[in-house]
């Protein structure tokens, strides 16, 4: 088994239709295009001997090294410290816009800041998964690798007129392996270009500072729209870059995250494609841009969302009107495979593409879709007449089948159950829709949908609820705890202050909690139909902050959210789970724990001022922690 980087030594660039995960060490080891659910050119991350890198490293290997991105923007900076010198490698790449496209750049500037440097560069493109191979051709000013149906251009950033610093490129193995020694204030660049509309070339100078003001522009720009001015300012505003960075601007769909393969337990199963676009995860969206002021992408999100709805509302009489999950496109062609020729993150193993948990039947998603579009209504994006006209037919499909067992918002593969969130999300699908209707004046089955909501509430009240436990549980009949039930206050099921709530709360402190991390649920107690464990889940602990806050329980909510931000990467990003020491785990960087942490920051800093405010006293529960 290779070497692999550890999941959290990496940063995050892309153009806003496609990403590139960069190591500490200057690797670009994931790399699809020309859409984050298109078949990898670099995908080291997953087989470190076939994937392919593409790689920027100095030639002294006893160098440190440090990354951070240029403030304000998705431009990362990785930086060498050796004996001999000291130099940096700049990565980012140009916006490409709106309009769905094949070209991509992805830009890296080579610079030596002290002394003298040698980088070693490696250029080793393995196609589609490493299944296709590749001829490369040189020419004077570069180099092209050629794949079936796929072209790689390699031009050199550099002046007609500078000293030539690499005399010759050599490749027996198809790949371009050359050194560069750079002294104090020399620079040298490689931009790397999918299907270019020409030969290979130099690019000047004065061509990459074009580029690469436009990108600070772009981002400085964008990131000002911020209306977030509390007390968690810079690590909100990274959360918002890379949820901006994970969106595909043609379509304004937001992927889970930019990987696949990467595993919730170091060489167990769990180990999905998560580069697509999820009902939920789009409807979350919603809350976290609108409340940063984000109004051109929470209103892309809604109508992409819509479209979904409309789609499906043409097609009365299946199963169910939702997928739970598209790809960036809106297409729902998600056919899972395995990709059997490679090892898998750390021999992590079988590396998935495509998600069979795609036609899983998952009720809480109407809920979602409704709470979103209803706080989307609220704040000035509203639904027009066919919009309403298809969620009468999603609602109407939903009063018909929302009392049947179903798989959950965790996507088990055990076989379905009547899963208490999902029945309470269901219940806010009538709420929200009943709510519009009155505040629109809009045609709808109100008396309908309102006895509909009634029986949920009741039957989550008399099933979902375990008197011995004193707690409301995953599924009827179980006496099984989990932490997607933390929304229960948020999304008004119940009052934080119900003592049902609060001993419910109570429970999870016991049994789910583990030194301010949440775990979603016991696999061990609620079998899932996968073998292994799994880390604690990122998402949930911060939606746990939201409800402790809710609930009043401020000084610990805090607590809780500041030691929760000591377990984000050097840039502030997560994956989806965190183990016992700490390690990062699941798909790098995910999607659904920037947006659930944006939405904790905007409730807690919410509650802190209203306290702060009314002169209100913390219940002082979780203070003692210290003692």
């Amino acid at each position: 088994m290779g070497d692999y980087p550890l999941i959290e030594d990496h940063g995050l660039i892309g153009d806003l239709q496609t990403a590139a995960l960069v190591t500490t060490n200057g690797t670009i080891d994931w790399y699809c295009t020309p859409r984050f659910d298109s078949p990898s050119i670099f995908g080291a991350l997953l087989d470190s001997e076939k994937g392919g890198h593409f790689k920027v490293t100095p030639t002294d290997k006893t160098y440190s090294t440090k990354q951070l991105y240029l403030p304000d923007t998705a431009i990362l900076v990785t930086r060498f410290m050796t004996e001999s010198g000291a130099g940096e490698v700049i990565d980012f790449m140009p916006v490409t816009g709106t309009s769905a496209t094949d070209r991509h750049r992805l830009v890296r500037l080579l610079r030596c800041v002290r002394g003298s440097l040698t980088f070693d560069v490696d250029i080793a493109p393995r196609f589609d998964y490493g299944r296709k191979p590749h001829k490369l051709h040189f020419t004077e000013k570069g180099a092209v690798f050629e794949a079936e149906g796929m072209e790689l251009t390699v031009h050199a950033v550099r002046e007609p007129e500078d000293v030539r610093l690499v005399p010759v490129f050599f490749g027996d193995d198809q790949d371009l392996h050359f050194k560069l020694t750079l002294q104090a204030g020399q620079e040298r660049g490689v931009v790397i270009e999918t299907f270019a509309d020409g030969p290979p070339r130099h690019i000047t100078h004065s061509e990459f500072v074009e580029l690469f003001e436009e990108t600070v522009q772009f981002w400085r720009s964008w990131l000002h729209q911020s209306r977030y001015s509390g007390r968690w300012r810079e690590a909100v505003e990274r959360s918002a870059v890379t949820l901006k960075l994970m969106t595909y601007a043609p379509s304004g769909a937001l992927v889970a995250a930019p990987t696949a393969g990467l595993p919730e337990q170091l060489g167990g199963e769990r180990n999905w494609d998560y580069r697509f676009t999820w009902i939920r995860d789009a409807s979350f969206s919603v809350y976290a841009l609108l409340g940063l002021g984000f109004t051109e992408e929470a209103a892309a999100f809604t109508g992409w969302l819509r479209d979904r709805v409309h789609e499906q509302a043409d097609r009365a009489g299946d199963l169910c009107p939702l997928n739970i999950m598209y790809r960036v496109d809106g297409s729902s062609d998600l056919v899972e495979e395995t990709l059997d020729h490679w090892e898998g993150y750390a021999g992590s193993s079988p590396v998935r593409v495509g998600n069979g948990a795609a036609t899983q039947l998952q009720l809480d998603i109407y809920g979602e879709a409704l709470d979103s579009i209803f706080f989307a209504h609220e704040r000035g994006i509203q639904l027009d007449h066919r919009g309403w006209s298809s969620l009468r037919t999603l609602l109407d499909w939903l009063s018909d089948h929302w009392d049947q067992p179903e798989e959950g918002l965790w996507e088990t593969r055990g076989g379905r159950k009547d899963f208490t969130y999902g029945r309470v999300m269901s219940w806010v699908a009538f709420d929200r829709a009943l709510r519009l209707a009155v505040a629109s004046g809009r045609p709808a089955s109100l008396a309908r949908w309102s006895t509909e909501r009634d029986k949920v509430y009741e039957q989550v009240m008399a099933r979902g609820w375990d008197p011995e436990r004193r707690a409301f549980v995953q599924h009827y009949g179980s006496d099984v705890l989990d932490s997607s039930l933390l929304r229960m206050s948020t999304v008004g099921f119940i009052t934080p202050a119900d003592p049902m709530w609060t001993s419910t709360l109570d429970a999870m402190d016991r049994e789910l909690v583990n030194d301010s991390l949440v775990y979603r649920y016991n696999p061990e107690a609620s079998p899932d139909g996968l073998r292994g464990s799994e880390g604690t889940f990122s998402l949930c602990t911060f939606t746990y902050v939201d409800a402790l806050a809710r609930a009043g329980r401020l000084n610990q909510s805090r607590l809780v959210l500041e030691k929760m931000l000591t377990y984000a990467n050097h840039l502030g990003l997560y994956s989806e789970e965190i183990d016992l020491t700490g390690r990062q785990l699941g798909n790098f960087p995910q999607a659904f724990t920037h947006l659930a942490f944006i939405d904790t920051a905007l409730t807690l800093d919410r509650e802190l001022n209203r306290s702060e405010t009314d002169g209100e006293r913390d219940s002082g529960e979780g203070a003692g922690a210290f003692l």
